[in-house]
């Protein structure tokens, strides 16, 4: 393990959270740059950064990522796209990328980006596609010459403010064969529902490619219900805010009475994947109507009527997290041991975008590494 990942601990001194096999579903490219990677790159490029010091950066983007709005929270990545938009910078990033996440205990990871954002140098779709995946391979090449293990994949992101989600489907079933595996919808949720690119997910659909699509997050139920019946969703990134279609009444002080609404029945029933991400939904304000603490997130209220829940980083760097760091938070809010937590790497990795014989692997991967915690 590098010795500058924080090694994050059950309550008492107890297993490593770290060394444990995780899976991330939710992990954005674009906002997991190394701060003194940021500085080298803008250096070569010319981009003038608000701190030039690697401590003094990453200090910077947490500050600014900490405001309890997602539009602000959003702004701080124009300092990383506007360095990855060469192949070098392209490479680098998804390669680090990679051995950040192996470091953090990480075997499976799907790694989420919007390539329509790094055509800024003269770079076309699918040249910045190829060029993340040689670093996501390099990556990969590297954990295992260090005797450790890795998969990834690519999620391309097509911008829901955008007009180019027919683009990003195609781009994403020309290289399915390429690395990667599934496609997303991010960008300002309120205003842009998923029925904007229906087209695209019709398109999707058709050529058997998967998708996950922000909703619940910036937006209410109505965007929960558009990513499932306009965009196919089979995983809702984050979706916490379906917990709004969750009432709850005390008739006693004993006996405490929930009722599920039809949208949140649904998801549960159907074993849809809640790809939440616990600071993430502190910082842009998306839990602002249950809290303004961890222990206030509605994941516990999730995990516990059943939801198919998964914990998640969304951005590492914007959050200054790690996915260690996400379960050792929720550990100490909520009390849960590694039965709670081997939990959440086996649902995430039966939402994984494999095939089943692999995800069927992957479970016992986790199961393995958990028993030998």
């Amino acid at each position: 393990m590098n010795a500058a990942v924080e090694n994050f601990l059950m309550p008492g001194g107890g297993a490593s959270i770290t060394a444990l096999p995780k899976v991330s579903l939710h992990d954005h490219l674009d906002g997991g740059l190394r701060p003194q990677t940021i500085v080298e790159l803008a250096d070569e490029v010319g981009y003038a950064l608000p701190e030039n010091d690697s401590e003094a950066l990453k200090s910077w983007f947490a500050t600014q990522a900490d405001s309890g709005s997602l539009v602000n929270y959003l702004a701080t990545f124009d300092a990383t796209i506007a360095v990855m938009q060469t192949t070098e910078g392209l490479q680098r990033v998804a390669r680090e990328f990679v051995e950040d996440l192996a470091d953090d205990g990480v075997i499976y990871g799907e790694i989420r980006w919007a390539p329509e954002q790094h055509l800024q140098k003269g770079l076309d779709l699918d040249q910045v596609v190829t060029a993340v995946q040689e670093g996501l391979e390099q990556g990969v090449d590297a954990v295992r010459s260090s005797g450790r293990s890795i998969r990834v994949g690519q999620l391309l992101s097509a911008m829901r403010q955008a007009d180019r989600g027919t683009d990003i489907a195609e781009l994403a079933i020309r290289h399915r064969d390429r690395g990667v595996i599934g496609f997303d919808i991010a960008g300002p949720e309120a205003g842009f529902p998923p029925s904007r690119l229906r087209g695209a997910f019709d398109l999707l659909a058709h050529n058997y490619i998967p998708a996950t699509v922000h909703a619940g997050e910036a937006d209410g139920l109505d965007s929960i219900r558009s990513a499932l019946f306009d965009g196919r969703a089979l995983r809702l990134g984050h979706g916490v805010r379906l917990a709004e279609d969750i009432t709850i009444a005390n008739e006693d002080d004993e006996n405490t009475y929930v009722t599920l609404g039809d949208l949140a029945q649904w998801v549960k029933d159907r074993e849809i994947a809640l790809e939440l991400s616990p600071s993430s939904n502190l910082q842009t304000g998306a839990i602002e109507q249950w809290g303004d603490e961890i222990i206030d997130h509605p994941f516990d209220l999730l995990y516990q009527l059943g939801f198919r829940v998964t914990v998640n980083t969304d951005n590492r760097l914007m959050s200054a997290t790690t996915l260690s760091r996400e379960l050792s938070l929720l550990t100490e809010a909520f009390g849960y041991d590694l039965t709670d937590l081997e939990v959440f790497q086996l649902n995430a990795a039966a939402a994984a975008f494999l095939p089943l014989e692999e995800r069927e692997e992957l479970s016992e991967a986790i199961s393995v590494g958990f028993e030998r915690a």
